[in-house]
Protein backbone atom coordinates (compact mmCIF):
# COMPACT_ATOMS: atom_id res chain seq x y z
CA UNK A 1 0.00 0.00 0.00
CA UNK A 2 2.43 2.75 -1.03
CA UNK A 3 2.12 5.60 0.48
CA UNK A 4 0.55 9.03 -2.25
CA UNK A 5 1.52 12.35 -2.69
CA UNK A 6 0.35 14.52 0.58
CA UNK A 7 -2.93 16.10 0.01
CA UNK A 8 -4.44 19.41 1.84
CA UNK A 9 -6.82 16.66 3.78
CA UNK A 10 -6.84 16.69 7.57
CA UNK A 11 -9.09 14.24 9.26
CA UNK A 12 -9.47 13.83 12.71
CA UNK A 13 -11.32 10.28 14.26
CA UNK A 14 -12.97 9.89 17.46
CA UNK A 15 -13.54 6.90 19.07
CA UNK A 16 -13.74 5.01 22.40
CA UNK A 17 -10.27 2.97 23.32
CA UNK A 18 -11.93 -0.39 22.77
CA UNK A 19 -9.61 -2.84 20.53
CA UNK A 20 -12.92 -3.11 18.58
CA UNK A 21 -13.61 0.23 18.11
CA UNK A 22 -9.69 1.28 17.40
CA UNK A 23 -8.98 -1.15 15.34
CA UNK A 24 -11.27 -0.25 12.22
CA UNK A 25 -10.74 3.15 12.75
CA UNK A 26 -6.83 2.58 12.49
CA UNK A 27 -7.14 0.26 9.46
CA UNK A 28 -9.07 3.40 7.90
CA UNK A 29 -6.30 5.52 9.04
CA UNK A 30 -4.16 3.60 6.82
CA UNK A 31 -5.84 3.73 3.87
CA UNK A 32 -6.72 7.11 4.12
CA UNK A 33 -2.77 7.44 5.10
CA UNK A 34 -2.25 5.52 1.53
CA UNK A 35 -4.09 8.43 -0.15
CA UNK A 36 -1.90 11.24 1.07
CA UNK A 37 -4.44 12.45 3.94
CA UNK A 38 -3.28 13.29 7.33
CA UNK A 39 -5.13 11.42 10.04
CA UNK A 40 -5.15 12.15 14.04
CA UNK A 41 -6.69 9.48 15.87
CA UNK A 42 -8.39 10.99 19.11
CA UNK A 43 -9.35 8.10 21.90
CA UNK A 44 -9.76 7.52 25.39
CA UNK A 45 -7.43 7.94 27.85
CA UNK A 46 -7.39 4.55 29.01
CA UNK A 47 -6.07 3.38 25.64
CA UNK A 48 -2.81 5.59 25.72
CA UNK A 49 -0.57 2.68 27.08
CA UNK A 50 -1.86 -0.06 25.20
CA UNK A 51 -1.59 2.11 21.75
CA UNK A 52 1.71 3.63 22.11
CA UNK A 53 3.84 0.46 23.56
CA UNK A 54 5.63 0.21 20.47
CA UNK A 55 5.73 3.48 19.28
CA UNK A 56 5.61 7.11 20.21
CA UNK A 57 2.59 9.80 19.66
CA UNK A 58 3.47 11.70 16.88
CA UNK A 59 4.14 8.51 13.88
CA UNK A 60 5.51 11.05 11.49
CA UNK A 61 6.87 7.97 9.59
CA UNK A 62 3.40 6.78 9.06
CA UNK A 63 1.00 10.25 8.87
CA UNK A 64 -0.59 9.00 11.80
CA UNK A 65 -1.23 10.99 15.15
CA UNK A 66 -2.48 9.57 18.31
CA UNK A 67 -4.13 12.25 21.17
CA UNK A 68 -6.49 11.03 24.00
CA UNK A 69 -8.86 12.68 25.83
CA UNK A 70 -10.29 11.72 29.59
CA UNK A 71 -13.92 9.79 29.54
CA UNK A 72 -14.35 12.04 32.97
CA UNK A 73 -12.94 8.66 35.20
CA UNK A 74 -9.64 7.62 37.11
CA UNK A 75 -7.10 5.48 34.45
CA UNK A 76 -7.81 2.82 37.07
CA UNK A 77 -11.73 2.49 37.31
CA UNK A 78 -13.25 -0.53 36.59
CA UNK A 79 -14.62 -0.48 32.77
CA UNK A 80 -16.79 -3.43 32.89
CA UNK A 81 -19.25 -1.28 34.90
CA UNK A 82 -20.61 -0.50 31.28
CA UNK A 83 -23.65 2.02 32.62
CA UNK A 84 -20.54 4.28 34.97
CA UNK A 85 -18.65 4.36 32.10
CA UNK A 86 -21.35 5.40 28.66
CA UNK A 87 -22.68 7.93 31.55
CA UNK A 88 -19.53 9.54 32.77
CA UNK A 89 -18.31 10.24 28.73
CA UNK A 90 -21.61 11.26 27.83
CA UNK A 91 -21.36 14.00 30.17
CA UNK A 92 -17.64 14.69 29.79
CA UNK A 93 -16.53 13.34 26.72
CA UNK A 94 -18.15 16.56 24.78
CA UNK A 95 -15.70 19.18 26.97
CA UNK A 96 -13.17 16.73 27.08
CA UNK A 97 -12.75 16.32 23.13
CA UNK A 98 -13.93 20.23 22.73
CA UNK A 99 -10.49 21.07 25.05
CA UNK A 100 -8.34 18.95 22.86
CA UNK A 101 -9.75 20.48 19.24
CA UNK A 102 -8.85 23.50 21.55
CA UNK A 103 -5.52 22.23 22.13
CA UNK A 104 -4.76 21.25 18.64
CA UNK A 105 -4.59 25.16 17.42
CA UNK A 106 -2.26 24.23 14.40
CA UNK A 107 -4.53 21.65 13.01
CA UNK A 108 -7.45 22.61 10.58
CA UNK A 109 -9.41 19.82 10.42
CA UNK A 110 -11.19 19.44 6.75
CA UNK A 111 -13.86 16.31 8.65
CA UNK A 112 -14.35 14.84 11.85
CA UNK A 113 -14.82 11.24 11.53
CA UNK A 114 -16.76 9.40 14.58
CA UNK A 115 -17.91 5.57 15.09
CA UNK A 116 -21.26 4.86 16.15
CA UNK A 117 -20.48 5.01 19.90
CA UNK A 118 -19.80 8.24 20.58
CA UNK A 119 -22.54 10.40 18.94
CA UNK A 120 -22.24 13.09 21.42
CA UNK A 121 -19.42 13.59 19.14
CA UNK A 122 -21.40 14.89 16.29
CA UNK A 123 -22.37 17.71 17.84
CA UNK A 124 -18.82 18.57 18.56
CA UNK A 125 -17.92 18.64 15.32
CA UNK A 126 -20.83 20.56 14.46
CA UNK A 127 -19.96 23.00 17.20
CA UNK A 128 -16.74 23.86 15.07
CA UNK A 129 -18.23 24.02 11.95
CA UNK A 130 -16.39 20.52 10.50
CA UNK A 131 -18.12 18.29 8.26
CA UNK A 132 -18.68 15.17 9.96
CA UNK A 133 -18.77 11.69 8.88
CA UNK A 134 -19.85 8.46 10.57
CA UNK A 135 -17.51 5.18 10.43
CA UNK A 136 -20.20 2.17 10.79
CA UNK A 137 -18.06 -0.36 12.50
CA UNK A 138 -20.58 -3.26 12.01
CA UNK A 139 -22.23 -5.00 9.72
CA UNK A 140 -24.37 -2.65 6.75
CA UNK A 141 -27.09 -5.49 7.94
CA UNK A 142 -27.13 -3.98 11.38
CA UNK A 143 -26.97 -0.18 10.38
CA UNK A 144 -30.19 -1.07 8.24
CA UNK A 145 -31.71 -2.75 11.43
CA UNK A 146 -30.95 -0.11 14.37
CA UNK A 147 -31.91 3.15 11.65
CA UNK A 148 -35.05 1.61 10.89
CA UNK A 149 -36.32 0.50 14.08
CA UNK A 150 -35.31 4.15 15.20
CA UNK A 151 -36.97 5.70 12.52
CA UNK A 152 -40.42 3.58 12.23
CA UNK A 153 -40.60 1.49 15.49
CA UNK A 154 -44.18 0.60 14.71
CA UNK A 155 -42.63 -1.74 11.88
CA UNK A 156 -41.19 -4.00 14.35
CA UNK A 157 -43.28 -6.53 16.84
CA UNK A 158 -42.60 -5.93 20.32
CA UNK A 159 -39.51 -8.24 20.48
CA UNK A 160 -40.45 -10.27 23.75
CA UNK A 161 -40.74 -13.67 21.58
CA UNK A 162 -37.09 -14.84 20.34
CA UNK A 163 -39.15 -16.42 17.59
CA UNK A 164 -41.26 -13.66 16.46
CA UNK A 165 -40.73 -12.97 12.62
CA UNK A 166 -39.46 -9.38 11.50
CA UNK A 167 -38.89 -8.53 7.88
CA UNK A 168 -37.04 -6.11 6.69
CA UNK A 169 -36.13 -4.52 3.31
CA UNK A 170 -33.08 -6.31 1.46
CA UNK A 171 -33.06 -8.91 4.48
CA UNK A 172 -33.90 -12.62 4.82
CA UNK A 173 -37.02 -12.79 7.20
CA UNK A 174 -35.17 -12.63 11.07
CA UNK A 175 -36.55 -13.84 14.34
CA UNK A 176 -35.85 -11.58 16.87
CA UNK A 177 -33.22 -13.80 18.22
CA UNK A 178 -30.99 -12.40 15.22
CA UNK A 179 -31.53 -8.72 16.07
CA UNK A 180 -28.71 -6.68 17.79
CA UNK A 181 -29.47 -7.29 21.24
CA UNK A 182 -29.17 -3.70 22.09
CA UNK A 183 -32.93 -3.41 20.62
CA UNK A 184 -33.95 -5.66 22.30
CA UNK A 185 -36.26 -5.23 26.00
CA UNK A 186 -33.76 -7.28 27.59
CA UNK A 187 -30.86 -4.95 27.07
CA UNK A 188 -29.38 -2.24 29.39
CA UNK A 189 -31.34 1.24 29.01
CA UNK A 190 -28.12 2.76 27.77
CA UNK A 191 -27.30 1.20 24.97
CA UNK A 192 -30.24 1.71 23.50
CA UNK A 193 -30.07 5.38 24.29
CA UNK A 194 -26.85 5.17 22.51
CA UNK A 195 -27.87 4.11 19.59
CA UNK A 196 -30.75 6.45 19.21
CA UNK A 197 -28.63 9.21 20.00
CA UNK A 198 -26.77 8.06 16.74
CA UNK A 199 -29.40 7.67 14.77
CA UNK A 200 -31.09 10.70 15.19
CA UNK A 201 -28.13 12.70 14.98
CA UNK A 202 -27.97 11.25 11.22
CA UNK A 203 -29.15 14.47 10.15
CA UNK A 204 -25.70 16.21 11.03
CA UNK A 205 -24.00 13.53 9.40
CA UNK A 206 -22.50 13.97 5.86
CA UNK A 207 -21.31 10.76 4.83
CA UNK A 208 -21.76 7.47 5.92
CA UNK A 209 -18.94 4.99 5.38
CA UNK A 210 -18.95 1.38 6.46
CA UNK A 211 -16.12 -0.99 7.31
CA UNK A 212 -18.24 -3.81 5.25
CA UNK A 213 -17.80 -4.04 1.11
CA UNK A 214 -20.83 -3.90 -1.13
CA UNK A 215 -20.51 -7.28 -3.02
CA UNK A 216 -21.96 -9.44 0.40
CA UNK A 217 -24.63 -7.31 1.58
CA UNK A 218 -26.01 -5.81 -1.83
CA UNK A 219 -29.56 -6.27 -1.42
CA UNK A 220 -29.10 -4.49 1.69
CA UNK A 221 -27.68 -1.50 0.86
CA UNK A 222 -29.79 -0.79 -2.02
CA UNK A 223 -32.57 -1.19 0.11
CA UNK A 224 -30.85 1.79 1.98
CA UNK A 225 -30.43 4.18 -0.72
CA UNK A 226 -33.64 6.10 -0.60
CA UNK A 227 -33.21 6.47 3.56
CA UNK A 228 -29.41 7.59 4.24
CA UNK A 229 -27.33 5.64 2.19
CA UNK A 230 -24.16 3.71 3.83
CA UNK A 231 -20.94 3.88 1.46
CA UNK A 232 -18.88 0.25 2.34
CA UNK A 233 -15.22 1.22 1.71
CA UNK A 234 -14.25 -1.90 3.61
CA UNK A 235 -13.10 -4.64 4.34
CA UNK A 236 -11.39 -2.48 6.98
CA UNK A 237 -8.69 -5.00 8.10
CA UNK A 238 -5.01 -5.30 8.89
CA UNK A 239 -3.04 -4.33 5.45
CA UNK A 240 -1.01 -7.67 6.01
CA UNK A 241 -4.07 -9.66 5.29
CA UNK A 242 -3.78 -8.15 1.65
CA UNK A 243 -0.37 -9.16 1.30
CA UNK A 244 0.61 -5.58 1.96
CA UNK A 245 3.67 -4.09 4.05
CA UNK A 246 2.17 -2.71 7.56
CA UNK A 247 2.78 1.34 7.23
CA UNK A 248 2.56 1.45 11.09
CA UNK A 249 3.37 -0.88 13.90
CA UNK A 250 0.37 0.95 15.99
CA UNK A 251 -1.80 -1.42 17.52
CA UNK A 252 -4.93 -1.28 20.02
CA UNK A 253 -4.65 -5.09 21.13
CA UNK A 254 -5.23 -5.33 24.47
CA UNK A 255 -2.47 -8.78 25.45
CA UNK A 256 0.83 -9.52 23.43
CA UNK A 257 0.66 -12.80 21.02
CA UNK A 258 2.13 -16.08 22.02
CA UNK A 259 4.31 -17.11 19.19
CA UNK A 260 3.74 -20.72 19.93
CA UNK A 261 0.66 -20.53 17.53
CA UNK A 262 2.13 -20.47 14.69
CA UNK A 263 4.95 -22.76 15.44
CA UNK A 264 2.22 -25.35 16.36
CA UNK A 265 0.26 -24.89 13.24
CA UNK A 266 3.19 -25.78 11.41
CA UNK A 267 3.04 -29.33 12.77
CA UNK A 268 -0.11 -30.16 11.82
CA UNK A 269 -1.80 -30.87 8.05
CA UNK A 270 -3.85 -28.48 5.79
CA UNK A 271 -7.49 -28.03 7.00
CA UNK A 272 -6.66 -29.88 10.03
CA UNK A 273 -7.06 -27.28 12.66
CA UNK A 274 -10.39 -25.72 14.12
CA UNK A 275 -9.48 -22.32 15.70
CA UNK A 276 -11.53 -20.82 18.55
CA UNK A 277 -11.46 -17.33 19.69
CA UNK A 278 -14.23 -15.11 21.23
CA UNK A 279 -12.71 -11.22 20.74
CA UNK A 280 -11.79 -9.50 23.33
CA UNK A 281 -14.82 -8.86 25.38
CA UNK A 282 -16.67 -11.86 25.59
CA UNK A 283 -16.44 -14.36 28.50
CA UNK A 284 -17.69 -17.64 28.16
CA UNK A 285 -20.15 -19.02 31.32
CA UNK A 286 -18.57 -21.67 32.94
CA UNK A 287 -21.41 -24.20 31.21
CA UNK A 288 -20.65 -22.38 28.09
CA UNK A 289 -17.17 -23.44 28.32
CA UNK A 290 -17.24 -26.65 29.63
CA UNK A 291 -20.01 -28.04 26.79
CA UNK A 292 -16.79 -26.77 24.17
CA UNK A 293 -14.54 -28.34 25.93
CA UNK A 294 -16.48 -31.33 25.86
CA UNK A 295 -17.73 -31.12 21.89
CA UNK A 296 -13.82 -30.54 21.47
CA UNK A 297 -12.69 -33.80 23.48
CA UNK A 298 -15.01 -35.69 21.32
CA UNK A 299 -13.72 -34.75 17.98
CA UNK A 300 -10.85 -36.28 16.19
CA UNK A 301 -10.15 -32.64 14.78
CA UNK A 302 -7.21 -30.56 16.34
CA UNK A 303 -7.91 -27.06 18.03
CA UNK A 304 -5.95 -24.22 18.29
CA UNK A 305 -8.12 -21.80 21.70
CA UNK A 306 -7.48 -18.87 22.86
CA UNK A 307 -8.65 -18.50 26.15
CA UNK A 308 -8.27 -14.94 27.60
CA UNK A 309 -7.01 -14.01 31.31
CA UNK A 310 -9.32 -13.30 33.96
CA UNK A 311 -8.50 -9.60 34.17
CA UNK A 312 -10.26 -8.85 30.88
CA UNK A 313 -12.24 -6.63 31.57
CA UNK A 314 -14.85 -7.22 29.45
CA UNK A 315 -18.29 -8.47 28.87
CA UNK A 316 -19.15 -11.27 31.26
CA UNK A 317 -21.37 -13.60 31.89
CA UNK A 318 -22.86 -13.79 35.05
CA UNK A 319 -20.89 -16.92 35.87
CA UNK A 320 -17.69 -16.35 33.93
CA UNK A 321 -14.92 -19.15 33.37
CA UNK A 322 -11.40 -18.51 32.50
CA UNK A 323 -9.96 -22.19 33.25
CA UNK A 324 -10.50 -25.25 30.87
CA UNK A 325 -12.28 -28.45 32.92
CA UNK A 326 -8.69 -30.05 34.63
CA UNK A 327 -8.49 -33.57 32.37
CA UNK A 328 -9.39 -31.59 29.34
CA UNK A 329 -5.50 -30.82 28.59
CA UNK A 330 -4.52 -34.66 29.71
CA UNK A 331 -7.36 -36.18 27.37
CA UNK A 332 -6.71 -34.18 23.99
CA UNK A 333 -2.58 -33.87 24.22
CA UNK A 334 -1.03 -33.19 21.15
CA UNK A 335 -4.47 -32.10 19.71
CA UNK A 336 -5.54 -29.23 21.49
CA UNK A 337 -3.05 -25.78 22.16
CA UNK A 338 -4.52 -23.06 24.43
CA UNK A 339 -3.18 -19.80 24.44
CA UNK A 340 -3.73 -16.25 26.14
CA UNK A 341 -3.86 -14.58 23.12
CA UNK A 342 -2.50 -14.81 19.21
CA UNK A 343 -2.11 -13.15 16.23
CA UNK A 344 -5.68 -13.82 14.56
CA UNK A 345 -4.48 -11.95 10.65
CA UNK A 346 -1.40 -14.70 10.74
CA UNK A 347 -3.66 -17.41 12.48
CA UNK A 348 -6.47 -17.05 9.91
CA UNK A 349 -4.19 -17.26 6.84
CA UNK A 350 -2.35 -20.40 7.78
CA UNK A 351 -2.81 -23.51 6.10
CA UNK A 352 -3.82 -25.85 8.66
CA UNK A 353 -7.07 -23.95 9.42
CA UNK A 354 -10.07 -25.44 8.15
CA UNK A 355 -12.54 -23.08 10.46
CA UNK A 356 -13.39 -20.50 13.41
CA UNK A 357 -15.28 -21.01 15.83
CA UNK A 358 -16.20 -17.54 16.48
CA UNK A 359 -18.14 -14.93 18.51
CA UNK A 360 -19.49 -13.37 14.82
CA UNK A 361 -17.55 -9.58 16.31
CA UNK A 362 -17.48 -7.80 13.39
CA UNK A 363 -13.69 -7.05 13.07
CA UNK A 364 -13.03 -10.62 13.45
CA UNK A 365 -16.06 -11.64 10.95
CA UNK A 366 -14.01 -9.47 8.56
CA UNK A 367 -10.68 -10.45 9.05
CA UNK A 368 -12.27 -14.24 8.27
CA UNK A 369 -13.47 -13.10 5.49
CA UNK A 370 -10.86 -12.04 4.03
CA UNK A 371 -9.05 -14.67 4.64
CA UNK A 372 -11.39 -17.15 3.08
CA UNK A 373 -11.93 -19.45 6.06
CA UNK A 374 -15.80 -21.38 7.32
CA UNK A 375 -17.01 -19.69 9.94
CA UNK A 376 -18.82 -21.66 13.05
CA UNK A 377 -20.79 -18.93 14.93
CA UNK A 378 -21.44 -18.75 18.44
CA UNK A 379 -22.54 -15.46 18.82
CA UNK A 380 -23.12 -13.75 22.39
CA UNK A 381 -24.81 -9.81 22.63
CA UNK A 382 -24.54 -6.75 20.32
CA UNK A 383 -24.34 -6.89 16.70
CA UNK A 384 -23.08 -10.91 16.70
CA UNK A 385 -26.35 -12.27 16.87
CA UNK A 386 -27.20 -10.51 13.34
CA UNK A 387 -23.67 -11.71 11.88
CA UNK A 388 -24.20 -14.89 13.21
CA UNK A 389 -27.06 -15.31 11.10
CA UNK A 390 -25.59 -13.62 7.89
CA UNK A 391 -23.01 -16.36 7.96
CA UNK A 392 -25.63 -18.88 7.82
CA UNK A 393 -28.29 -17.48 5.53
CA UNK A 394 -26.95 -14.59 3.52
CA UNK A 395 -22.77 -15.09 2.92
CA UNK A 396 -23.35 -19.27 3.56
CA UNK A 397 -19.64 -19.49 4.10
CA UNK A 398 -20.49 -21.32 7.18
CA UNK A 399 -23.19 -22.25 9.98
CA UNK A 400 -24.28 -21.07 13.31
CA UNK A 401 -24.24 -22.91 16.72
CA UNK A 402 -28.19 -22.89 17.69
CA UNK A 403 -28.21 -22.66 21.66
CA UNK A 404 -30.65 -22.41 24.36
CA UNK A 405 -32.86 -19.47 26.40
CA UNK A 406 -29.04 -19.43 28.55
CA UNK A 407 -27.11 -18.52 25.88
CA UNK A 408 -25.17 -22.28 26.10
CA UNK A 409 -25.12 -24.85 22.83
CA UNK A 410 -25.40 -28.57 23.93
CA UNK A 411 -22.49 -30.64 23.21
CA UNK A 412 -24.14 -32.37 20.80
CA UNK A 413 -25.03 -28.95 18.74
CA UNK A 414 -21.25 -28.19 18.47
CA UNK A 415 -20.26 -31.57 17.52
CA UNK A 416 -22.88 -30.89 15.16
CA UNK A 417 -21.15 -27.59 13.90
CA UNK A 418 -18.23 -28.41 13.59
CA UNK A 419 -18.97 -31.93 11.29
CA UNK A 420 -21.10 -29.60 9.24
CA UNK A 421 -17.69 -27.15 8.40
CA UNK A 422 -14.71 -29.48 8.74
CA UNK A 423 -16.42 -32.76 6.76
CA UNK A 424 -20.26 -32.41 6.37
CA UNK A 425 -21.55 -32.84 3.19
CA UNK A 426 -22.06 -29.19 2.88
CA UNK A 427 -18.40 -28.84 3.87
CA UNK A 428 -16.67 -28.03 0.11
CA UNK A 429 -19.15 -25.82 -0.18
CA UNK A 430 -18.17 -23.61 2.44
CA UNK A 431 -14.89 -23.89 1.49
CA UNK A 432 -15.63 -22.91 -1.64
CA UNK A 433 -18.20 -20.03 -0.85
CA UNK A 434 -14.96 -18.49 1.64
CA UNK A 435 -12.36 -18.28 -0.92
CA UNK A 436 -15.30 -16.67 -3.60
CA UNK A 437 -16.10 -14.07 -0.49
CA UNK A 438 -12.36 -13.79 -0.37
CA UNK A 439 -11.63 -12.91 -3.44
CA UNK A 440 -14.39 -10.35 -4.23
CA UNK A 441 -13.47 -8.13 -0.68
CA UNK A 442 -9.62 -7.99 -2.63
CA UNK A 443 -11.87 -7.33 -5.69
CA UNK A 444 -13.34 -4.71 -3.70
CA UNK A 445 -10.36 -2.65 -2.59
CA UNK A 446 -8.70 -2.76 -5.89
CA UNK A 447 -8.64 0.59 -7.83
CA UNK A 448 -12.22 0.26 -10.38
CA UNK A 449 -13.62 -2.02 -6.87
CA UNK A 450 -16.70 -0.99 -5.12
CA UNK A 451 -15.04 0.38 -2.32
CA UNK A 452 -12.05 1.69 -3.65
CA UNK A 453 -15.04 4.23 -5.60
CA UNK A 454 -16.61 4.89 -2.64
CA UNK A 455 -13.55 5.95 -1.11
CA UNK A 456 -12.30 8.04 -3.78
CA UNK A 457 -15.75 9.73 -4.00
CA UNK A 458 -15.75 10.52 -0.30
CA UNK A 459 -11.88 11.95 -0.54
CA UNK A 460 -12.77 14.06 -3.91
CA UNK A 461 -15.92 15.85 -1.92
CA UNK A 462 -13.69 16.49 0.94
CA UNK A 463 -10.72 17.69 -1.42
CA UNK A 464 -13.42 20.00 -3.61
CA UNK A 465 -14.65 21.03 0.08
CA UNK A 466 -10.40 22.42 1.11
CA UNK A 467 -9.73 23.76 -2.07
CA UNK A 468 -9.14 27.59 -1.66
CA UNK A 469 -10.16 28.48 -5.49
CA UNK A 470 -13.49 27.31 -4.20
Amino acid sequence: MPVAEKTNINILMVSLALQGHVNPMLNFAKRLVSKGVHVTIATTEEGRARMLKNTDQNLSDSGIRLEFFSDGLSIDFDRSDTKAVINSIRENGPKNLSNLIDNLKNQTFSCVIVNPFVPWAIDVAAKYHIPCAMLWIQASACYSIYYRYFKSTDVFPKLEDPNEKVHLPGLPTLEVRDLPSMILPSSPVQFKEVMAGLINGLDKVKWVLGASFCEIEEEIVKSLDSLTPIYNIGPLVSPSLLGEKETSNVSADMWNAEDSCIEWLNTKPNSSVIYISFGSLVVLSKKQMTNLATALKNSNNNFLWVVKPANNGGYASEDPAYELPKEFLEETEGRVLVVKWCAQTKVLQHPAVAGFISHCGWNSLLETLISGVPVIGYPSWSDQPTNAMLVENVFKNGVRIKVGEDGVGSVEEIERCVYEVVEGPNAAEFRKRALEIKESARKALQEGGSSSVNLNKFLGELTSKNDPSD
